[in-house]
């Protein structure tokens, strides 16, 4: 575990205005620096940097934090990933408190970790240098079949710098390579390198041989992209076959050796093993290409394949990103819930796509991703449709994408293939959408959805009779099947065609904007005036030690006075407000406006900042004075009316009082 003096040191020591500005083009604006937010989609800035606090926020979408916050959320790393990186930055010793030996023990697996890493980021600059030649060593003489499926792919690779430039940085992004013919390229490689077989091994890269010693080659004149994980560490590899070279190819450059594999056709794809740094359930091929357009679209695209990504991301939609040989699980759905609430589901349009769909929901629900559907013609994929109709048709379709729940029930009721299907299969699907309307959490959605069912079974004609609803389709489809096979009607679907109207996305619950970014529509006068003077107090905390602040305090009750209070606390003179620390004392009802005051102070100065504390606790206290006039005044009238004279002169007395009091002669 990381000391806590440790994370405080590492929070001081960065440069807040810097680490942000790699992201965000900031600019000065008073105290504060601001800028487009990396969180969500605007096209004013709204977020804001304050360096001295050490702390941003956006008054659009409310995110704030400190650097370790922006790290977390900008990389998708864990809070010890995010501090161990700004310490490496800040050249800070990481001090944990472990003992010796638990501290031994994660030094040593963090090293093996960090050569494993190593050993694929020398693979991955091999098999880009076969492909594309490198600082002193052309390209592999059979590179040129690894080129021409890029080609076929609309996806050139040009070395005279005529290939589009979001091609060449598709392609240099996802480290596209070439694997080369022959048992022993990568190997060889490796063993020149001074690098451990075994080490290689461990990943997937060698193959020890069945007889006698040594190790070839597992990707064997292939294609091959790069895995990376989400802070852009090579952690395996995919490699897809290519056509054999031909025998006068192999002559006249002196190759022999099996092309991919030593028992019949290569398979189409193979992708490494897991190792140390690889878990395919646990990563997404491209979220790391991918994240900054995913958190400020605020949703991703989902995929199916490797080629899908890298031809999405050629043409200009980098918000794609697909599983990893493996179907979509929820470890992924909430991996990419920290980059994105909504995913939309743009797998092929064959009977495997569709089966992945309807997989996929499961993940989404349990991540608490929103979840839509983008479907594709039957025998297309992404990257056909890219390639045909140009990145337009993609982002129409994306745009125009329904959600899972409605998009099930409409798989399931679809009036054609209903019909078509036997009176058993029919019921199955009845049931599959009832247990689907079950399934769901969230009632209002549970309601729409039955809405939905109901409007969809409406269009059927079972033989002659059209349900009102779902229910009522189950009964007719169940009398059907009691009947016996010789009684058995047909069931026909209306020619109707399917309304989609009133369609909805599946998801969490939309609620309304937080409390706190509604303060002026919402709060009394006397709450905004407190909001003011805590506002003063958060933006210059030094003012807490003023002797005329301190009395003019003594007007604020509630919420605000317990944020003033922990201001004071955590003030310290030499290093300013702890902005982490202080959000964290202080109620929910308010963090919205704090954070923002932290962030984007309202005062250049102290001076400035007291003179409107004051003059506000002045106010308050009018203002507090009028409404207990008003409430003795009317306890007056209360009590004509029932001819209390005693009250009426104590109540009197205390008008008065007030009155001197208000005007400073008691």
């Amino acid at each position: 575990m990381i000391s806590p003096e440790t994370i405080a040191l590492v929070k001081e020591r960065t440069d807040l205005v810097a680490l942000i500005g790699e992201t965000v083009r900031l600019t000065r604006r008073g105290r504060s620096f601001t800028g487009l937010c990396p969180f969500h989609k605007e096209k004013s800035p709204s977020f804001h940097v304050n360096a001295e606090r050490g702390f941003y926020h956006c008054f659009g979408c409310k995110e704030s934090g400190s650097a370790v916050d922006f790290v977390m959320k900008i990389e998708g790393q864990t809070f010890a990933e995010a501090v161990r990186s700004l310490a490496e930055r800040s050249g800070i010793e990481i001090v944990d408190t472990f003992t010796d030996a638990e501290r031994r023990e994660a030094q040593g697996a963090r090293r093996e970790k960090e050569d494993l890493y190593d050993v694929n980021r020398i693979a991955a600059t091999f098999f880009e240098h076969q492909l594309r030649g490198g600082p002193s060593t052309p390209a592999h003489p059979l590179a040129h079949y690894a080129s021409e499926e890029l080609a076929r792919r609309g996806l050139p690779l040009s070395s005279d710098g005529q290939a589009p430039d979001s091609i060449a940085d598709a392609l240099q992004a996802f480290r596209v390579g070439y694997a080369p013919y022959g048992w022993d390229g990568l190997a060889s490689h490796l063993k020149r390198q001074g690098i451990s077989p075994i080490q290689a091994e461990r990943l997937g890269l060698l193959v020890p041989r069945s007889s006698g010693s040594g190790h070839y080659d597992r990707f064997r004149h292939r294609l091959m992209f790069a895995v990376t994980d989400v802070l852009g560490r090579v952690i395996a590899f995919s490699g897809r076959a290519l056509p054999d070279p031909t025998p006068a190819e192999l002559t006249a450059h002196r190759l022999s050796g099996p092309a991919a594999t030593t028992d019949g056709a290569p398979a189409k794809y193979i992708n490494s093993p897991e190792s140390r740094i690889y878990t395919k359930g646990e990563h997404l091929f491209g979220l790391h290409q991918a994240r900054h357009t995913i958190r400020q679209r605020g949703e991703a695209i989902l995929v199916e394949g490797n080629f899908d990504v890298v031809a999405l991301h050629a043409r200009g939609i980098t918000n794609a990103v697909a599983p990893l040989g493996t179907a979509y699980t929820t470890a992924q759905a909430r991996l990419l819930k920290r980059f994105a609430p909504s995913v939309v589901l743009l797998f092929d349009g064959d009977a495997a796509g569709r089966k992945a769909t309807r997989a996929a929901r499961v993940p989404c629900r349990e991540a608490g991703l929103t979840a839509r559907v983008a479907a594709l013609a039957p025998g297309l994929d992404p990257d056909d449709l890219a390639r045909q109709k140009g990145p337009e048709a993609i982002q129409r379709l994306v745009k125009d994408a329904r959600g899972l729940l409605e998009y099930l029930i409409d798989a399931a009721l679809n009036g054609d293939d209903f019909s078509g299907a036997s009176l058993p299969d029919q019921m199955a699907r009845i049931k599959a959408v009832a247990a689907l309307l079950a399934e769901e959490d969230d009632p209002n959605l549970r309601l729409m959805s039955k809405l939905y069912a109901d409007r969809v079974s409406s269009k059927l004609i079972i033989g002659d009779r059209s349900p009102t609803d779902l229910l009522q389709l189950e009964r007719i489809v169940d009398e059907a099947l009691s009947q016996g096979p010789g009684a058995r009607r047909s069931a026909t679907a209306s020619r109707r065609p399917p309304d989609h109207g009133g369609g909805f996305s599946e998801g969490p619950e939309s609620y309304g904007p937080d409390p706190a970014s509604a303060h002026g529509r919402n709060l009394s006068r006397e709450d905004q005036i407190r909001l003011a003077i805590l506002g003063a107090v958060i933006d210059c905390p030094e003012i807490l030690a003023d002797p005329e602040v301190v009395p003019a305090l003594e007007v604020l009750e509630g919420d605000v006075a317990l944020a003033v209070v922990a201001a004071r606390r955590y003030f310290i003179p030499e290093k300013g407000l702890a902005a982490d620390e202080f959000l964290a004392q202080i109620s929910s009802a308010i963090h919205s406006f704090a954070a923002g005051r932290l962030a984007a102070p309202g005062f250049e100065g102290a001076a400035e900042a007291k003179t409107e504390l004051l003059e506000n606790a002045r106010k308050l206290r009018r203002l507090t004075l009028k409404r207990a006039n008003a409430a003795v005044v009317h306890q007056l009238e209360k009590g004509e009316a029932m001819g209390d004279v005693a009250s009426e002169e104590s109540m009197l007395r205390e008008v008065q009082r007030r009155a001197r009091e208000k005007l400073g002669l008691s």
